[in-house]
């Protein structure tokens, strides 16, 4: 089963992900995006770059390193095959930071009440 990414829309049309990802350098953004290729187009994705959230219910993580730094970037699934990512950061802590998990699963009951239209 081939996997889609998407990237979250606000009501008012902005996207999240693709805001932050302009904010980062071009090198870890481009890395970023080989990882997303990775979720796709590999059936099993090694849990380095992608992996169930712990104690959530049905959150995701794409996780990136560059440069000693890492990168998160949250999400959900949605019509059994696509990855909706809704937020992203630079993860400086142990734990993904609960504000984060909470903004993402904010997100994720916005897009599915809005009727989960890709």
């Amino acid at each position: 089963m081939k996997r889609h990414i998407k990237f979250y829309k606000s009501v008012n049309g902005k996207c999240p992900i693709s805001e932050y990802l302009d904010t980062l350098p071009g090198k870890v953004a481009q890395k970023i995006t080989w990882v997303l290729s990775i979720i796709e187009e590999f059936d099993v994705v090694p849990t380095k770059y992608f992996k169930k959230l712990e104690g959530t219910q049905d959150l995701y993580e794409c996780r990136v390193d560059f440069g000693g730094n890492t990168y998160r970037l949250l999400g959900f699934f949605h019509a059994g095959n696509f990855v909706v990512l809704t937020n992203g950061f630079m993860k400086k802590t142990k734990k993904t930071p609960v504000e984060e998990i909470e903004l993402c699963d904010s997100r994720m009951r916005d897009f599915l009440n809005r009727g989960g239209k890709l």
